[in-house]
């Protein structure tokens, strides 16, 4: 039996929820997150300024399928 477990690092439930960038319209802000498949709901997880971050976003979840973009 183990004691200490190493943690997996964040997760998100791929059967419900798919991942994201928001963008807004009058400032071009960009935020990384998740929809919700069947409410559509948006879960903010990182703001996204540079393409590093949205590499680190991807790295960070495992993420290799296309990011759709909401605005």
């Amino acid at each position: 039996m183990r004691l200490f477990r190493k943690p997996k690092g964040p997760q998100y439930d791929v059967e419900k929820q798919a991942p994201a960038i928001k963008k807004s319209i009058c400032t071009g802000e960009a935020v990384a997150g998740f929809v919700d498949r069947a409410t559509g709901s948006f879960t903010e997880v990182m703001l996204i300024r540079t393409p590093k971050d949205l590499d680190d976003f991807r790295a960070e979840y495992n993420i290799t399928e296309p990011i759709k973009t909401i605005w």
